[in-house]
């Protein structure tokens, strides 16, 4: 059965009534370009056929009730006139925080009923978070008809989860999600949020495979990388390490501290990866691509120290498999989690058999096969 089925069968059941509507929302995978996005600089994702699926129909009060079939099958109901953090159904939060943020361009917005269900794997960094977030916006957006776009949803939706939720995110997973481009990945400039889409060229799919270690230290040490760039943008007298290119980083190397100058070089030389990677794309130029992804994977290990030794351990066995017909790199804030290979989809059967013939072998943990396609954002 498919999710646009499924909820719309929870929905009659829950609700005794057929939906008005159903929404969907895609989660994403981020290619190349990765700890640029919170130094201003750019980013290349792509929205993905897993994501965020609800069935609604409209109420005549300010009540909302939603549920969610994938979190213990809960229902949670609020009214939009006291809207407050829920402690015990902690993922209610991405829909009160999100529908606060709309209430204060929409204040005349009435209530719904919602049934919701995602196959967005939770914790691989795909952002199940997001494509909620972006999901339910779309959703009272055709509900009451609103003149609500995508990047003004993506903005919500990142605000609702700094601000409610109390995730530090950037925009990249909101703005993907709402604005991807089916069979295209995106290059984004966080700075402006202006986008130019990268054409996936045909007979090309995206393997993603969870290592599945558990993440320790991402918060502590995902703040500490911040402070780290903050610090170098700060010694150039910059906005963002976005506005400091290679040649002057190498000019002050002697002055900046060894650490601290690492954690620069990787940000400034993946944004001219991610930048470059565009170019690879619009061009097919699939052995630039392969060497852009594990340039960054190699980056993101010795400069940015953010790898493990099991994504490591996955990254060798697919580029040994893939060579120059493909890329593959970690993916996402690391310390765990995943990694993304953009392959030609008949080498899928081989590599799917590589890594799980020897990645349990080698680290004694299962890995977890996403095979996806460059999928529709919900505002596109």
């Amino acid at each position: 059965m498919s999710q646009n089925e499924m909820v719309k069968d929870l929905f009659q059941q829950k609700f005794k009534q057929a939906p008005q509507l159903i929404c969907h929302a895609p989660g994403r995978v981020n290619i190349i370009g990765d700890h640029t996005d919170y130094n201003d600089g750019f980013v290349l994702p792509a929205a993905i056929n897993f994501g965020t699926t609800i069935a609604a129909s409209k109420r005549t009060d300010n009540v909302v009730r939603v549920f969610a079939y994938d979190c213990n099958q809960e229902m949670s109901e609020f009214r939009l006139d006291d809207i407050s953090f829920d402690q015990d159904k902690m993922w209610s939060n991405y829909v009160r925080g999100t529908l606060q943020v709309l209430l204060k361009t929409y204040p005349h917005i009435l209530g719904a009923d919602i049934v919701v269900a995602g196959n967005v794997p939770q914790g691989a960094g795909l952002s199940s978070s997001a494509s909620f977030e972006i999901v339910i916006l779309k959703t009272f957006a055709s509900l009451y008809q609103l003149d609500l776009d995508g990047i003004k949803a993506a903005q919500m939706g990142q605000q609702a989860e700094n601000e409610f939720v109390g995730c530090n995110c950037g925009i990249m997973d909101q703005l993907i999600s709402a604005m991807g481009k089916k069979d295209h990945a995106m290059l984004l400039d966080c700075r402006d949020l202006s986008f130019e889409d990268a054409p996936i060229p045909n007979g090309l799919s995206l393997f993603i495979v969870n290592s599945n270690v558990k993440r320790g230290l991402v918060d502590s040490e995902y703040n500490l990388r911040r402070e780290q760039c903050e610090q170098v943008a700060a010694f150039f007298n910059k906005p963002a390490l976005r506005d400091v290119s290679i040649a002057e980083l190498k000019a002050k190397k002697s002055e900046i501290a060894p650490v601290l100058y690492k954690r620069a070089h990787h940000v400034v030389s993946e944004n001219a990866r991610t930048t470059d990677a565009l170019i690879a794309l619009k061009n097919q130029d699939m052995a630039l691509m392969s060497k852009l992804m594990l340039a960054s994977h190699n980056s993101l290990r010795d400069d940015f120290e953010v790898t493990t030794k099991e994504m490591d351990g996955l990254v060798e066995m697919v580029a040994a498999e893939l060579g120059a017909k493909g890329g593959v790199r970690m993916t996402g804030g690391g310390f765990g989690g995943c990694i993304v290979a953009l392959t030609p989809t008949s080498m899928l059967e081989k590599l799917t058999e590589t890594v799980n013939n020897n990645y349990s072998k080698k680290f004694s943990l299962q890995p977890s096969i996403y095979i996806c396609v460059a999928s529709q954002g919900a505002f596109r």
